[in-house]
């Protein structure tokens, strides 16, 4: 199996796809997954952009056994499968000036072809010795020669018996005049030297594979496997392009907004493909292991796919099946593979203390236990956790809480200290204590206890939803929690 991407900067949400699928058809196979840079387009090779991917593949978990091979450095083998198939017959040499060798002119005379007789290249009847004469002075490129009669016939994994009539395909370059191997040549050869026995891309190569089963019939190889993947469309059923989307299209941008990266994988996985029928069929969620073994070809639609990203609002700006995805992995996830993750986005936010590691590592745990359930990606543990791991005020107060929970209710700038000092009584400072302690106070004061209990959690958290309160006000601590009513009180 290969993964060969063109270097673009960074790794496409498809792109990311297409390796995804190679991987776990390789590791489901005990094969050897191997990477390849096409970088024959001089104009678009830039190791920055190189970089781009292999930042990608290594956030995924994507490691390759071999590689990353670049196509550029194999230009002499290329050239050389030219010149063995000019040699045997299955190539000419064509030497049409280069201005008549237009990518317009040559797209008129597919077209011409298929309306009537397929226009014939002039040179492709030369002898070899005129042709061998020629080329000790004249500039040319070399073609392949399709037969004149038949077709190209190749089974898909994914889309079945695929046929095309030699008349609607041209005389392809293999090499330039320059002596630059173009891209049919240049994949089919490296395939062959690297063994690649199953060929997975996307839709997109259907055409050019037609043009491959060709060479590789000419050089005398067994073509292999070849699945080609439903595109992934943007939400308008369109392109997903990097030109239009940007970095919503970029894999890299999910690392940075705080996913996990067996959570993508396992949002990429679905897109396009699902378990055959069977217990695992109407699942969603999936371990890396469980991919791995349920992995097949099979499974893989025929029908597009759809990105269904949202753009403008700054919460909503991503698919939000890959935010189900994550919020279930982030639920899920086992403490000890949690919790680095959590500490990584606390150091990058300035709120991790070395004491979350020693003394405090249990209520670091139970912090994040309580807030692991409200967090659709890992910055949530700093926005929506800010107020668990300050010390003061610095957390945001949402203005509709606070109307709602603390500014109805003139009273309760009384009545907040109080309990502040009420709770500062307690030794036990558990659940079941401050719980029977509120309620107590509720009691005695003549009001619901509903009231102090909405007005505690936007006292603490500056929110008016969360987890259950008295969990809260544990997290929070006695003198923290007391501080924080009394605070509140100015804000009624």
């Amino acid at each position: 199996m290969r993964f060969a991407p063109s270097p673009t900067g960074y790794l496409h949400v498809g792109g990311a796809r297409t390796a995804l699928f190679n991987w776990l058809f390789a590791r489901h196979h005990n094969g050897v997954f191997i990477l390849r840079i096409e970088d024959t387009d001089k104009q678009r090779n830039d190791e920055a952009m190189v970089r781009g991917i292999l930042e990608g593949m290594e956030w995924l978990g994507l490691d390759y056994d071999e590689g990353p091979f670049h196509q550029s450095d194999y230009d002499d083998q290329h050239r050389a499968a030219a010149y063995q198939l000019l040699e045997s017959g299955h190539a000419y040499r064509d030497f049409t000036p280069k201005e008549e060798r237009s990518d317009e002119t040559i797209k008129q005379q597919v077209a011409e072809a298929a309306r009537g007789p397929k226009v014939t290249n002039p040179y492709r009847s030369l002898s070899q010795g005129e042709s061998d004469a020629r080329a000790a002075g004249e500039p040319y490129v070399i073609r392949f020669k399709v037969p004149e009669e038949g077709k190209t016939q190749f089974d898909d994994a994914v889309y079945g018996l695929q046929e095309r009539d030699y008349r609607d395909i041209e005389d392809f370059i293999l090499l330039r005049s320059d002596g630059h191997p173009l891209y049919n040549l240049s994949v089919v050869c490296d395939d062959i030297m690297m063994g690649i026995t199953h060929v997975i891309r996307g839709q997109d190569h259907l055409s050019n594979t037609h043009k491959q089963v060709l060479l590789y019939r000419a050089l005398g190889k067994t073509v292999p496997t070849f699945a080609h993947l439903p595109l992934i469309l943007a939400p308008n059923k369109g392109k997903l392009s990097k030109r239009k989307h940007g970095e919503i299209v970029s894999v890299t941008t999910y690392r940075d907004r705080g996913f996990i990266p067996d959570a993508f994988v396992n949002f990429l996985a679905l897109l396009g493909w699902s378990p055959e029928s069977g217990e695992h069929a109407e699942r969603e969620i999936f371990s890396r292991e469980e991919l791995i073994s349920l992995f097949s070809l099979e499974g893989i639609h025929k029908s597009n796919a759809v990105f269904n990203f949202t753009e403008g609002d700054a919460r909503n700006w991503t698919d939000q099946k890959a935010l189900w995805v994550n919020w279930e992995y982030i639920k899920t996830l086992p403490m000890e593979k949690l919790t680095p993750l959590v500490k990584a986005e606390l150091e990058r936010s300035g709120l991790w203390r070395d004491e979350y590691e020693g003394e405090k590592r249990a209520w670091f745990e139970r912090a994040v236990t309580l807030l692991r359930d409200r967090a659709r990606t890992l910055p949530d543990f700093t926005h929506h956790g800010r107020p668990y791991f300050v010390d003061d005020f610095s957390f945001e107060f949402d203005e509709a809480a606070v109307k709602k929970n603390l500014r109805k209710e003139p009273a309760l700038r009384e009545l907040l200290p109080q309990l502040a000092d009420a709770f500062a009584t307690l030794d036990e400072f558990t659940h079941d204590t401050t719980e029977a302690l509120l309620r107590r106070f509720a009691e005695e004061k003549g009001v619901k206890a509903g009231l102090l209990i909405n007005a505690t959690r936007t006292a603490l958290t500056g929110q008016s939803v969360g987890p259950g309160l008295f969990d809260v006000v544990v997290a929070i601590g006695k003198d923290r929690t007391a501080a924080r009513l009394k605070h509140a009180a100015q804000l009624v």
